[in-house]
């Protein structure tokens, strides 16, 4: 009789762990934070052609934001 109870007793721990037991959050890899930081970066505006680049890509001379380097000779 206490085998059974036992056995029962196993059975339910056994489901809830692997079905309704909720599991930890997963720490965030170094690819999702780079991911969150690509889609954050600042867009500027060329001072020269008016289109929008990433800050990261864009070239700063006297103050103004250009998007190549021939924007900038044709600003100068």
């Amino acid at each position: 009789m206490i085998l059974k109870i036992l056995l029962v007793a196993g059975v339910i721990a056994f489901v809830y762990f692997m079905f309704i037991k909720k599991k930890p959050p997963i720490a965030k890899s170094e690819g999702e934070s780079k991911k969150e930081q690509k889609e954050s970066s600042e867009m500027v505006e060329c001072s020269t052609c008016g289109i929008y680049c990433s800050l990261d890509d864009a070239i700063l001379s006297n103050g103004k934001y250009y998007c190549s380097q021939e924007c900038v000779e044709k600003a100068s």
